[in-house]
């Protein structure tokens, strides 16, 4: 779920440094809400199997957009959608189209520093990656001053800015990833304690890098704050790389944006003269001046660079008294394609559980909801392309939606499943956030389950899948991952089976089908997803964020705007 997140207007972004709550009661002084009851949904384990297997296997080639594998992804999406018993859901078309660009880099010269000391050479994918924005055929970078500007945060609504003062035009400023205070042990800070706001994204920095003009934007890698190894951002950040299609309009760009291992950004400050440990220490108090490091930067790449159309698939099951106010369910069908291949020569990463399991989860609930009959409010169902290159299928149909915003009551968003058995609780990412924590506190009642409020909010997974798309422009929206505390074995084999995938399978070509996998977890979450929705659907009422929520501004001013919906 590493994830290329589109830029959002200063309001929002300003705002997300209050997100990530933790520990906030399920119930809160909110008004009643119409939480209707309903029954259990007949959900087929065999479908999720075999929809996993099918989206996964080599012959998908990991489902890149833009590829042979895209197409028969489309293909096979419509058809068990239409089986499911769905209607096309774009004005008699199962397809959304959703322009793209495709860039992939190549012939990588070394990243060279020179300046003090003896010049240093860093090999491409060993000890650095990089890419461009850019759909130049040729990408140059010589002699690019180097300039340390701490986490790269400029918050005017904090006083914080570590771009005060510098003209970093046509320079290369190396960045820490994640917030100041991500080490803090609560959630009190000035970037939210541990909690990671938007500002701690990569993808943020990298545009605030872009709005400073600098030419280039390394991160340094650290597996902590970052939330993954250097091995993720080798596989996310080789082969082919897609995003938005640039309008006139489009705000400047970078010439490079890349990461550099820990061991290159020491090598790199030790040669300056510097510490990186003593320089983050610095970065992390406001205040903080950047540091230009008497070092300049080269390299240079060729880019082959097309344009195409990939697509989101759109199944609806019509509403019967409401058909015009919507619940979304979405999922991201899309992975990485061919990527950094394994020791045995593995290529295909076959987003097995990322995002196979998620997709399949969409049409089991599109079966099980239509054997259900229709709800009071129409059921959509929504799979989504690029979200592993930032959000791009959610983003592109947040802004152009088929149904209006302001009339779709809200969603759930279902992105890689946990394989590890049944547990007593599921993890809320966002827990505290909406009122449709009221919907999931019914549904986990009539379960006999609990929820868990993130564990790792500073890993910010809050910004790393497709709901936010659509929270940002105030869509009440819930994303769960799987349960922590497992029945078998409890929160420590809960916490071993999500270190193991995230250490030898995410985002990897051995992120792969297995046969001997128990679905019991998995189908006892997407019973959960079922009740929600239908919950959502059957319901009078009209979710909304909660008081002093970032989001609900922007709910409160599309609702006012609309005169049919919430």
């Amino acid at each position: 779920m590493i994830i290329r997140v589109s830029a959002i207007g200063a309001l929002v972004a300003g705002a997300l440094a209050l997100a990530a709550c933790e520990g906030l009661p399920l119930l809160g002084a909110a008004p009643a809400l119409d939480i209707p009851e309903v029954a259990p949904g007949q959900l087929s384990e065999a479908t999720i199997k075999d929809v996993t297997r099918t989206l996964s296997g080599d012959d998908f080639e990991g489902r890149a957009p833009g590829s042979a594998g895209e197409e028969k992804t489309i293909a096979y999406l419509t058809e068990r959608f239409k089986a499911a018993g769905l209607q096309p859901g774009n004005k008699g078309s199962w397809v959304q189209e959703v322009p793209l660009v495709e860039i992939t880099g190549k012939d990588f010269a070394p990243l060279a520093i020179t300046g003090k000391g003896a010049p240093l050479s860093f090999t491409y994918g060993k000890d650095w990656v990089g890419a461009t924005y850019r759909e130049d055929a040729a990408t140059r970078l010589a002699n690019s001053e180097l300039v340390f500007v701490g986490y790269g945060i400029n918050a005017p609504e904090k006083g914080w800015n570590d771009y005060a003062g510098l003209d970093v035009k046509d320079k290369t400023v190396v960045i820490l990833v994640n917030d100041p205070d991500w080490q803090t042990a609560g959630l009190e800070g000035p970037f939210n304690g541990k909690a990671m706001t938007y500002y701690g994204r990569w993808t943020y920095k990298y545009e605030e890098a872009a709005r400073q003009g600098a030419a280039g934007a390394l991160i340094v890698h650290q597996t902590a704050p970052a939330a993954y190894g250097w091995n993720v951002v080798q596989s996310s950040w080789s082969g082919p790389q897609a995003y938005a299609q640039r309008g006139p309009d489009a705000g400047p760009l970078t010439q490079v944006n890349g990461w550099v291992t820990e061991d290159a950004a020491r090598a790199v400050l030790k040669a300056a003269g510097q510490d990186l440990d003593a320089l983050t220490k610095a970065a992390q108090v406001k205040g903080f001046k950047a540091v230009p490091l008497g070092m300049s930067a080269s390299t240079s790449f060729a880019n082959d660079v097309r344009s195409f159309m990939s697509h989101n698939v759109i199944g609806i099951l019509p509403g019967t008294e409401k058909p015009d106010e919507y619940v979304l369910h979405t999922a991201h069908w899309d992975h990485l394609g061919r990527c950094t291949p394994a020791p045995d020569g593995d290529d295909i990463c076959n987003g097995a559980v990322d995002n196979a399991t998620g997709t399949a989860a969409l049409v089991a609930l599109a079966e099980a909801h239509a054997k259900a009959g229709p709800a009071r409010r129409s059921l959509v169902f929504l799979a989504v392309t690029a979200e592993e290159s930032g959000l791009l299928g959610a983003t592109y149909y947040a802004q152009n939606p088929v149904f209006p915003l302001a009339q779709t009551v809200g969603g759930v968003n279902m992105d890689a499943f946990q394989i590890a058995g049944p547990a007593k609780d599921v993890t809320v990412i966002g827990l505290g956030k909406s009122q449709l924590d009221q919907f999931l506190d019914t549904a986990l009642k009539a379960d006999g389950r609990t929820a868990t409020a993130d564990a790792k909010p500073e890993a910010g997974y809050y910004y790393r899948s497709d709901h936010f798309a659509f929270a940002k422009l105030g869509v009440p929206m819930i994303y769960m991952e799987g349960g922590e505390d497992l029945v078998n074995g409890g929160r420590e084999a809960g916490a071993k089976v999500a270190a193991d995938y995230t250490e030898n399978r995410y985002h990897g070509p051995k992120d792969e089908f297995n046969e001997a996998w128990d679905w019991s977890g998995v189908m006892a979450d997407l019973q959960l997803y079922y009740r929600l929705g239908r919950m959502m659907a059957a319901s009078t009422s009209w979710p909304t964020w909660n008081d002093g929520d970032e989001f609900r501004a922007i709910r409160d001013e599309a609702c006012k705007a609309d005169g049919k919906g919430c």
